[in-house]
């Protein structure tokens, strides 16, 4: 038997959310299952020490939308796969599957158009497992003794965001570092990438040179390691907060124009700080990065590194 699970999210932090129902599926048939994603979704990094998942197929542009109906049920059909579990409502997965000559379909009730990301896949998993599935996301990784001080507190900050309305202003971050350091021996690394450059330079322009380390010329595999060594993440809500939940590290996670309820709610290593004046409510159009409290997120993160 060959299974197949689809989950075309475009974000690594949807993929994150994803992996304790990939992980139930295989579990339930005891066997690793090959997984169709799009390539922004680093699948082949979260995955590639994971037993569960013995294939990645990338979603690539030319096999998505209706042009790609084909050529990707062709590729699927080649594989010979017997079960396939669509997490999601397209009709075109739908009919891909059928195309492949897949017998044994499950997927979202078609033509879902709005859908809360956690409570749909793992409402969808226990009905095709018949088990009680948790939330809570484990990434596995090689682990490596990276040999930090332990005079230190080892702080990840997750600088980077989708798009500059998720995103805490760098001053902020920089007078975080700051003021941790006048009260806790420690060290940053820097989440982000080529694309964050900027930011990145203007907090080594700010910090002492052997207080921080960046992820710019890193790949996510590589960085993962480094991520499983922290004491604390702290973090827009963008993939290092989910993948550090992943990981099992307590994280802060700032929530100001995405949705808490559904990006926020799924793991107990996740605390949240949303805009003054919300509470369990932020949206993709909140707008709240200027209303995050600076003195709410120092303390919260003074308590956990104590």
């Amino acid at each position: 038997m060959k299974i197949l699970c689809i989950n075309t999210r475009k974000g690594v932090g949807d993929q994150i959310i994803f992996l304790p129902y990939i992980h139930a599926i295989s579990n339930k048939f005891n066997l690793p299952v090959s997984l169709l994603a799009k390539s922004t979704s680093k699948a082949k990094d979260i995955y590639y020490n994971d037993k569960h998942v013995n294939e990645i197929i990338d979603l690539e542009k030319d096999l998505d939308g209706p042009k790609g109906i084909l050529r990707l049920s062709k590729i699927i059909r080649e594989k010979n796969f017997s079960k396939v579990f669509i997490f999601n409502s397209s009709l075109r997965y739908n009919l891909i599957s059928r195309l492949a000559g897949i017998k044994s379909i499950f997927q979202y009730p078609l033509f879902r158009s709005k859908d809360n990301i956690v409570l749909s896949a793992k409402i969808f998993t226990e009905e095709v497992t018949g088990k009680i599935v948790s939330t809570e996301p484990n990434l596995i990784i090689e682990k490596k003794n990276l040999n930090l001080d332990n005079n230190f507190k080892h702080i990840c900050l997750g600088i980077s965001a989708s798009g500059p309305t998720k995103r805490w202003d760098i001053e902020n971050f920089i007078k975080l570092a700051i003021n941790i350091k006048k009260n806790i021996k420690s060290k940053f690394y820097l989440a982000g990438g080529i694309n964050d450059i900027e930011l990145i330079n203007k907090f080594k322009n700010s910090i002492p040179q052997d207080d921080y380390i960046s992820f710019e010329k890193l790949t996510i595999k590589e960085t993962l390691p480094i991520i499983d060594n922290m004491d604390l993440m702290i973090s827009n809500d963008t993939s290092w907060s989910h993948l550090a939940v992943a990981l099992k590290k307590n994280t802060i996670t700032l929530f100001m124009d995405s949705p808490v309820m559904a990006y926020g709610r799924y793991s107990s290593k996740m605390l949240t700080i949303e805009p003054i004046g919300e509470k369990d409510s932020t949206t993709h159009d909140t707008l709240g990065k200027d209303k995050i409290s600076f003195e709410e997120v120092y303390n919260a993160s003074i308590e956990m590194l104590s």
